[in-house]
């Protein structure tokens, strides 16, 4: 069985880890699990093997790499959003979320597989409209703050 599946699964349990870790720091455990949930379908899929685990990761990679880069340019100063205040530890989530994206998506890209190109885009664009949709659904102050 090739690497690819386990390693694709470990960069998202990292993601997924460190997102819990920053949920406890908040007091929100529960708005992270539910960002969290398009997550466990590439982390079992990838433990068991599956090449579906390329596709299924990779819209949840590219979006949570591109919410730690948005994070970032905050962190430098370079874009005013005067509501965001960070720990450290929560900067150091960040850092670990963002490398583990960035490996996960150079690991999946560079991952061959012989899945059919439209069930390959099919899965892409459902995970990523499902990442989104749980983004978005977790935004409201009544999971905020549980």
């Amino acid at each position: 069985m090739p690497k690819e599946p386990k390693w694709v699964a470990f960069c998202c349990v990292v993601i997924l880890v460190a997102l819990y870790v920053v949920g406890v720091m908040r007091h929100g455990v529960l708005r992270n699990m539910v960002q969290t949930l398009p997550l466990w379908i590439p982390i079992v899929l990838g433990f068991r093997g599956n090449e579906f685990a390329k596709w299924s990761a990779l819209p949840c990679l590219v979006i949570w790499l591109a919410g730690m880069m948005i994070v970032w340019l905050f962190l430098f100063r370079w874009t005013k959003l005067q509501w965001w205040h960070f720990s450290p530890t929560e900067i150091a989530m960040t850092l670990i979320m963002g490398v583990a994206a960035a490996t996960g998506l150079g690991i999946a890209l560079h991952w061959r597989t012989a899945v059919r190109p439209f069930s390959a885009g099919a899965v892409a664009l459902l995970f990523g409209a499902l990442q989104l949709l749980t983004l978005l659904v977790s935004l409201p102050p009544a999971i905020t703050h549980k």
